[in-house]
C-alpha cells in the first residue's frame, strides 16, 4: 500500500511537469532556419501588377495612349526605362593636337537620357501606391538651325503621385496641360492582386 500512495504523488507530479513543459514549447514560436513564422508572415508581402496609361489629350479628346506593365512587390520601387541617349556638344576644345581628324578643335559630348521613365513603390506596409512618369522628347518643331545655334530643345512632362491602394478601377495619379498647346497629358494606373 505504501508503495502505490508514492507512486500515485510521483505520477501526479510527473503529469504536472510534463504538462508544463509541453504548454510552454506550445507557446513558443516554431522556427525554420533562424526565423519565426510570424516575422516571415510579416515579411512575406502581396504581389501586384500595375497597368500604367499615359494619355495625351486635346479639348477632351483622346490622341494618344501608351500602355505600359509593372508588377510590384514589397518596398523596392519597380523601374520601367525605355529611351535613346542623345548625343550633346557640352564643350569645345581649340588645340592642334593629332586627335582630332581635323587637326583643330575637338569636341566634348554629354549624354542626355530621353524617352520614358516609370516608377513605381508600395510604401505604408502596402497601402500606399507611388508612381513617378516621365516621358522626355527633342523638340523638333525648333527647326535646324535654332538646334545648331543652342543645342537641341527637350520637351519634359513630369507626373509624380501618391494614393491608396484601390484593386481594379483606374487611378489618376495627375494630370497636366501643355503650355505650348491645347493638349493635357494623364498618368493612370490600374492595380490588380497577383495570387
Amino acid at each position: 500500500m505504501r508503495k502505490r500512495t508514492l507512486l500515485v504523488p510521483a505520477l501526479l507530479f510527473m503529469i504536472a511537469v510534463f504538462g508544463c513543459t509541453r504548454k510552454a514549447s506550445a507557446q513558443e514560436e516554431p522556427k525554420e532556419s533562424g526565423v519565426s513564422k510570424t516575422a516571415k508572415a510579416e515579411d512575406s508581402v502581396d504581389a501586384y501588377r500595375l497597368d500604367v496609361s499615359f494619355n495625351e489629350l486635346e479639348d477632351g479628346k483622346k490622341l494618344n495612349t501608351r500602355h505600359y506593365s509593372i508588377d510590384l512587390t514589397g518596398g523596392r520601387p519597380n523601374d520601367i526605362k525605355i529611351g535613346t541617349r542623345v548625343p550633346v556638344v557640352s564643350a569645345n576644345c581649340n588645340s592642334s593636337s593629332a586627335s582630332s581628324p581635323s587637326g583643330g578643335a575637338s569636341e566634348q559630348y554629354q549624354y542626355l537620357d530621353l524617352g520614358t521613365h516609370l516608377s513605381a513603390q508600395l510604401i505604408s506596409h502596402g497601402n500606399e501606391l507611388h508612381v513617378s512618369g516621365d516621358i522626355s522628347s527633342l523638340d523638333t518643331s525648333a527647326g535646324p538651325e535654332t538646334s545648331a545655334r543652342l543645342g537641341p530643345v527637350i520637351r519634359q512632362i513630369k507626373i509624380e503621385g501618391s494614393t491608396a491602394l484601390v484593386l481594379g478601377k483606374p487611378i489618376l495619379i495627375g494630370s497636366a496641360d501643355d503650355p505650348n498647346s491645347k493638349r493635357q497629358f494623364q498618368l493612370e494606373v490600374t492595380v490588380t492582386k497577383l495570387r
